[in-house]
C-alpha cells in the first residue's frame, strides 16, 4: 500500500505531526507518521511510529487519545496533498465515530466536550472557575501553592519523592498529571525521565498557558517533547480505556465537582495494575467535634463545588466506588497522600 511520510518535531498531542504546533526549544528528533492514501479520504485511524529512547530502547507508541464524547480513537484530518490539515493555530483531530473535530492552539490541545463551540458556554462550579482566571493562574506558583505548607503539605519536591514510591510498579510507562495547574509536577515527572510520556491535563486554559510558559523557561528539561498539554474535563478524560499507566492529582481531589465521577473515569483509563496517586486536605481529628460540620460541608459543596473530606475511610470508599483497590495513605496534619490501583486481570 502506498504510504506518505511526514516528518515533525513537537506536538501538543501524542500524534507528533509536522504542522503548525506548539514547540519548545530542544534537540530535534525525527518522527515519521505514515498515512495510507486510503485514509486521506476517510477518518480511518493512523498508524504511528516514533523513534524515542525510553529506558530499554525504541518502542512503538500507539495513539491513546480518544473522543471525550464516545471514547473512540481520534484520527488525523488530512489534506489531499497528504499533509495534516491545520487551523491557524494547530492540528485537528476527528472522532471516527461521531465526527466531532478537536483543535490545538499555540499552547495546548483542547479535548473538552464543549471545545469548538461558538455560542454555547458552560460555567463550572466556583472552585473550578476560580482556577480559570488569569490572576489565580499567574499566582499559583508565585505564592498560592506555597501556602499549602500550613496544612502539612511538605512541598512539591518532597511530595514528588513520596509519589515516586507509589509509582514504582509503573515506572517507564505514561502518566497523566491531572489538574496539573501551572505544571509544577508535570515538569518534575518529565525531568525525572521515569515516564515515557507526561500528559499535563487541566480544564483551565490560563493554567495551561502558564504551564507552557514555565516549560519554555525550564533550562534543565531536555526532553520537553515528552510533555503533552491537554485541556479536558476530569470527568470525561480523552483517553482510550485501559491506556494509561498512572494518574497523579496533586492538591486537586477536593476541587473536583464530583470526585466519584472523576475517580471512576480515572479507573476507566488506567491499565490493569495502573496506579492512582493523589493529595488533598482531610479534616478529621479535632475537626470531627465541630457541630453540624457535615451539614456545613453540604452547603459549601452546593455553592462552591469544592469537597471537604472528613475521614480516611471516606477516601477509601471513594476509591473502592470507582473500581480501585489496595488503598493506602500517608498523613501529615491536614495533608494526606493516597494511592490505589486498578485491579490486575
Amino acid at each position: 500500500m502506498p504510504m506518505i511520510a511526514i516528518s515533525g518535531r513537537f506536538s501538543p498531542a501524542i500524534l507528533s505531526i509536522g504542522s503548525r504546533l506548539p514547540s519548545f526549544k530542544y534537540t530535534a528528533r525525527r518522527v515519521s507518521v505514515y498515512v495510507p492514501r486510503s485514509a486521506r479520504a476517510s477518518s480511518a485511524s493512523v498508524s504511528i511510529e516514533t523513534n524515542s529512547s525510553v529506558d530499554s530502547g525504541v518502542e512503538k507508541e500507539k495513539n491513546i487519545l480518544a473522543c471525550p464524547i464516545c471514547y473512540n480513537s481520534l484520527a488525523l484530518i488530512s489534506q489531499p496533498n497528504g499533509l495534516v490539515e491545520s487551523a491557524a493555530s494547530g492540528t485537528q483531530l476527528q472522532c471516527s465515530t461521531c465526527k466531532k473535530s478537536y483543535s490545538g492552539n499555540e499552547t495546548h490541545l483542547d479535548l473538552a466536550v464543549a471545545s469548538g463551540s461558538n455560542q454555547y458556554t458552560e460555567p463550572m462550579p466556583l472552585s473550578t472557575e476560580l482556577f480559570r482566571t488569569p490572576l489565580v493562574s499567574f499566582l499559583y506558583e508565585r505564592g498560592w501553592r506555597q501556602n499549602f505548607i500550613w496544612g502539612g503539605f511538605p512541598g512539591p519536591e518532597k511530595e514528588f519523592e513520596m509519589a515516586k514510591d507509589y509509582l514504582k510498579p509503573v515506572l517507564g510507562g505514561n502518566i497523566i498529571d491531572a489538574s496539573c495547574g501551572s505544571g509544577m509536577f508535570s515538569r518534575l515527572f518529565a525531568k525525572s525521565e521515569l515516564f515515557s510520556r507526561v500528559f499535563a491535563l487541566d480544564y483551565s486554559e490560563n493554567m495551561l498557558r502558564q504551564c507552557y510558559e514555565f516549560l519554555n523557561q525550564e533550562e534543565n528539561l531536555t526532553n520537553k517533547e515528552k510533555v503533552v498539554l491537554v485541556r479536558a474535563d476530569i470527568a470525561r478524560l480523552p483517553f482510550l480505556s485501559g491506556s494509561i499507566d498512572a494518574v497523579h492529582a496533586g492538591a486537586a481531589l477536593h476541587c473536583w465537582p464530583s470526585p466519584s465521577s472523576a475517580v471512576a473515569e480515572i479507573s476507566r483509563v488506567l491499565k490493569p495494575g495502573g496506579v492512582f496517586v493523589a493529595t488533598t486536605f482531610i479534616y478529621d481529628g479535632p475537626f470531627s467535634f465541630i457541630p453540624f460540620l457535615k451539614n456545613l460541608r453540604q452547603e459549601l459543596m452546593r455553592y462552591s463545588g469544592s469537597h471537604i473530606f472528613l475521614s480516611e475511610r471516606e477516601l477509601e470508599d471513594l476509591c473502592k466506588a470507582g473500581g480501585l483497590v489496595g488503598f493506602t495513605r500517608v498523613r501529615n496534619g491536614l495533608f494526606i497522600m493516597l494511592s490505589a490501583t486498578k485491579p490486575s486481570r
